[in-house]
């Protein structure tokens, strides 16, 4: 790429032709053999639909929804949509936000704000959603970590209800958690938050559109939405299984007086007073747009229809699994996400092997005493290619057998490393141990470099990829 603004602008067929260049080591969004990131409807109409109606509104601001009426009239048809969905009452509210982790920043904010004191705590199973750890950072709130179940890695209520002081704030459940795709006890953990007058937070923001579907279509889905007594805020990511076009999601609060806790306002300086609902101050009408656009295009039969062949997936690849040698699926999920494990194989060689035939299927490192394994985010897309799918996985368990990406000499190198007396150039230090020249690139086998984080405690794992991604987002010469 260049590294300087050209002299002349370029043609238009020369810079679509670049973007096309860029776009060919982009992971494939659509045609069901990427399993995270992407959500596919396998509907072209549904795509076409939303880019259309994005585009349209890329120019409208957010900022102001004075000025722009159209975009809050939007807005609220979009949050009663998610309210009715999603068990809300008369007195429900919510906010169109970029995305989930923007709309678990708020409801951290919420309810921290509400809370007024000193040192806040939000308590959370480990099996909650990295991103309310993140808003706790930003927030400077204590992020209190629960273990849960170790077969079933749902929420432990008792335990949680255990972890609770007189500093906290708030408390996490999930439907469904990411890793492993199942639902908190959703029902327990808000009747401890209601006999101790702490609000609770369900993180539905992948799970959230969907599992109310998968429950019409019979599954045992267990009640997690906002008719649940206690529970006070919830979140849904639109840009997941509404697929809407990112970014799209919703916060939504049982009562207003709650939500008017996220908001910011500033009248301490020279210009406009400033009211914000979300983080963001201007933002592009698009995502919202093309949301409401796509809500309305689908409709409530066309998203049984999607949830159908989603159901239909998951039952199949799960079945599958449970007929294949070497993988196991980790819990019972009740959502379209699967975790696969084993106990006679590397997952991570098994991960480089489904690389190497065209899929991509996301490593999640062991944690405690949960084991490593593979996750895979099904849509109504996956329908078309399930047998491919465990076809090519049975193929890579066979061929990982026997291999081993991990280097015993080097595990135990990491582990005898002190974390606090590594240099700031980690990368500089660790990368070296890995076999890898620095500014060389990552390898296209990942198993050796994803045990080798799997080794490190979580805080250096969490310097090397920061100092990684530094290096990624470093610009050329001048």
């Amino acid at each position: 790429m260049s590294a300087a603004l050209p002299a002349t602008g370029l043609p238009r067929e020369q810079v679509l032709a670049r973007l096309a260049e860029l776009r060919a080591g982009d992971l494939a969004a659509r045609g069901g053999r990427t399993f995270a990131y992407v959500y596919d409807p396998a509907r072209q109409d549904i795509d076409d639909l939303g880019h259309e109606v994005y585009a349209s509104f890329l120019d409208v601001n957010g900022l102001d929804p004075t000025v722009f009426p159209s975009l809050l009239a939007m807005e609220n048809d979009v949050c009663a949509i998610a309210a009715a969905h999603l068990g809300g009452s008369a007195g429900t509210v919510g906010t169109f936000t970029s995305g989930g982790t923007e709309s678990i920043i708020l409801a951290v904010k919420a309810a921290r704000d509400r809370a007024g004191i000193a040192q806040p705590q939000v308590v959370l199973p480990v099996t909650a959603h990295a991103a309310f750890q993140k808003a706790c950072q930003y927030l400077g709130v204590e992020a209190v970590l629960v273990d849960v179940d170790p077969k079933t890695f749902r929420a432990l209520p008792a335990a949680m209800e255990e972890a609770l002081t007189d500093r906290t704030v708030l408390l996490v459940a999930s439907a469904a958690s990411y890793a492993h795709g199942v639902v908190d006890p959703v029902a327990e953990i808000a009747a401890i938050g209601l006999a101790r007058g702490i609000p609770v937070h369900v993180d539905g923001c992948i799970g959230g559109w969907l599992l109310p579907y998968f429950a019409r279509l019979g599954v045992d889905v267990p009640v997690f939405d906002l008719s649940v007594p206690g529970v006070t805020s919830l979140s849904v990511d639109l840009h997941k299984y509404a697929y809407a076009p990112k970014g799209a999601s919703v916060v939504l609060y049982d009562d207003a007086a709650l939500r008017r806790k996220q908001y910011y306002a500033c009248a301490d300086w020279t210009g406009y007073t400033m009211v914000n609902a979300t983080v963001q101050s201007t933002k592009s009408g698009g995502p919202l747009a093309a949301a409401w656009a796509v809500l309305h295009a689908v409709g409530d039969d066309g998203y049984l229809e999607l949830a159908r062949k989603t159901l239909t997936a998951t039952r199949r690849v799960v079945d599958g699994v449970a007929q294949l040698p070497g993988l196991r699926v980790l819990g019972e999920p009740e959502m379209a996400l699967v975790a696969l494990a084993s106990d006679e194989v590397d997952v991570f060689v098994v991960c480089d092997e489904m690389a190497a035939r065209g899929w991509y299927v996301q490593p999640q490192l062991g944690y405690r005493d949960l084991p490593a394994s593979l996750h895979l985010t099904l849509t109504a897309s996956s329908e078309a290619v399930v047998d491919a799918l465990l076809v090519d996985l049975a193929d890579c368990v066979d061929a990982a057998r026997g291999v081993s990406g991990a280097d015993p000499g080097l595990l135990e190198a990491v582990a005898a490393l002190d974390v606090d007396a590594l240099p700031d150039d980690v990368l500089g230090t660790l990368l070296p141990l890995a076999g890898i020249e620095p500014g060389a690139g990552l390898p296209a086998r990942m198993a050796g470099i994803n045990a080798l984080l799997e080794a490190m405690p979580p805080r250096l794992r969490e310097r090397m990829l920061v100092e990684f991604l530094s290096l990624l987002f470093t610009p050329g010469p001048r």
